[in-house]
This record gives structure tokens, C-alpha cells and sequence, in this order.
């Protein structure tokens, strides 16, 4: 994965709200179940490791979840870790659906615009354009 992709789901991780709580328990096969069913589910999870109880640090726990998971760690920070795995069959349903309509092309969209409309450079304020005027005019 590369840094812009990373990048890309850590902005994504922001607004998600932290599934589950790994413990004094520490990393047992249920756990490794849930985590495997909500990256199956929503390919980007968050969860938090309890500093003072856990008997390992946030680091490790990413790393081993993601091991045995086969998913990417995102980030850790503090005890906050976000996890990805591609599941194809949510990509399914996108490509599945119809295709939206191409974008009307209008001078405040810069990507397409033609060349006969003038840039926001060009543009001058109503101000400016009757300055001009009364200067052709003499005034």
C-alpha cells in the first residue's frame, strides 16, 4: 500500500467510532473472530487497546492482529489502532451500479472548462469594467 493510499484511509478513520477493547485478556481466537467478521463487513475498523491492563503494548497488538487477520495496519496512535482489508465482494455492489451522468461543464469548474470561458484572472469586477468604460470615453 502506498503512502497516498494510507493516507487516503486514515482520513476515512477519523470519523469512525472504535469497535472494540483489547484487555488484560489480550488476544484471544474470539477476538481475532470479531475483528475478521467487522473487516469483512466494513474493510476499515478502529479499536483501542487499554494501556494499563493490556499485556501488550498498542504496537504489538497491531501488528499481531494484522498477522493473523492478514489486513495492513493503518495507524496507532496512543491506543488507537485502525485496521484495512480489501474485500472484494463490497466492490461488487459498486461496480454494479449505473454510472452517473457526466458533470454539466460550467465556469466554476476548472477541470473542464472550454477555452472561450475567461479564467477567474480575466474576470473583472463590475467596479472595474466601468472604470474602463468611462476611461474609453474620456471621463
Amino acid at each position: 500500500m502506498t503512502g497516498k493510499e494510507r493516507a487516503e484511509w486514515r482520513a476515512k478513520a477519523n470519523s469512525l467510532e472504535s469497535l472494540f477493547q483489547l484487555g488484560k485478556g489480550g488476544i484471544s481466537d474470539a477476538f481475532i473472530e470479531q475483528v475478521n467478521g467487522a473487516l469483512n463487513a466494513r474493510e476499515l475498523i478502529k479499536f483501542k487497546v487499554l494501556l494499563e491492563t493490556s499485556p501488550l503494548t498498542p504496537r504489538e497488538a497491531a501488528d499481531t492482529v494484522a498477522a493473523k487477520t492478514n489486513s495492513e495496519v493503518i495507524q496507532v496512535i496512543g491506543g488507537v489502532i485502525v485496521l484495512y482489508r480489501f474485500n472484494p465482494e463490497l466492490h461488487k455492489a459498486e461496480s454494479k451500479k449505473p454510472k452517473a451522468k457526466a458533470r454539466k461543464i460550467s465556469r466554476f469548474n476548472t477541470e473542464k472548462r472550454p477555452a472561450t470561458v475567461p479564467t477567474k484572472k480575466e474576470r473583472k469586477t463590475a467596479a472595474q469594467r466601468k472604470a474602463a468604460a468611462g476611461r474609453k470615453l474620456g471621463r
